[in-house]
């Protein structure tokens, strides 16, 4: 059984829809043109604030590059709340792994001026977690193996005695050619039944056909 199970928090703990939040601002319609834009990648221009860019850096680039979407990407950041909430179920597992006493880590890719504002004390579960290596506070996001070493830093304990959970593949294969024990994450359900099998003491869970 790994020492520890670290947790990535965007749709395995918290449910992140950027769109809900462009939408706030500009319509749904808009907000799924700019997240399907052929011209512009909202998810890599995303990923630059997640990584220690400053917020105002993010919006003037795009109001200076691609003026036709910076009203979608102030939106996004002026709505930002709205793009959150709770992926069903594994709060549940993270409540009973800590009630076992299992060490627990988080590891997000997330602009730290949105994390602490916006999600720190607004989500119950966050608080049960012993450290939360946020990337934009630590100016390096996965899957840069550095993210990696940070939490296992915070761990105290080898890459290798961690379990890490994240639902992106990308940031999973950097994870597990680093040597740690990763899962894919598919839904609570299944991850229950794969924290079982690594010998933690987990209850069944909610009948699935409940």
């Amino acid at each position: 059984m790994p020492d520890a199970v670290v947790f990535d928090l965007g749709n395995v703990l918290i449910d992140w829809q950027p769109a809900l939040a462009i939408a706030a601002g500009v319509g749904v319609v808009e907000a799924q043109s700019f997240l399907d834009a052929d011209d512009f990648d909202f998810m890599a221009w995303n990923h630059l604030q997640d990584s220690g860019r400053p917020w105002a850096e993010g919006v003037a680039e795009v109001r200076r590059t691609h003026p036709h979407w910076a009203d979608h990407a102030a939106a996004y950041l002026d709505h930002f709340p709205a793009s959150l909430g709770e992926v069903p179920g594994t709060a549940d597992i993270v409540r009973e792994l800590h009630a076992a006493g299992i060490p627990l880590l988080g590891l997000t890719n997330w602009s730290d001026e949105l994390y602490y504002p916006y999600a720190a004390g607004r989500f119950e579960v966050l608080e049960l977690l012993d450290h939360v290596v946020v990337s934009g506070e630590v100016k390096v996001a996965k899957p840069d193996p550095r993210a990696f070493e940070i939490v296992a830093e915070h761990a105290g304990v080898p890459l290798d005695r961690l379990v890490f959970i994240d639902d992106n593949r990308a940031n999973i294969e950097a994870a597990a050619a680093l040597g740690m024990d990763a899962i894919l994450f598919t839904g609570a359900a299944e991850l229950r039944e794969q924290l079982r099998d690594r010998g933690y003491r987990l209850s069944a869970g909610p009948s699935r056909s409940a």
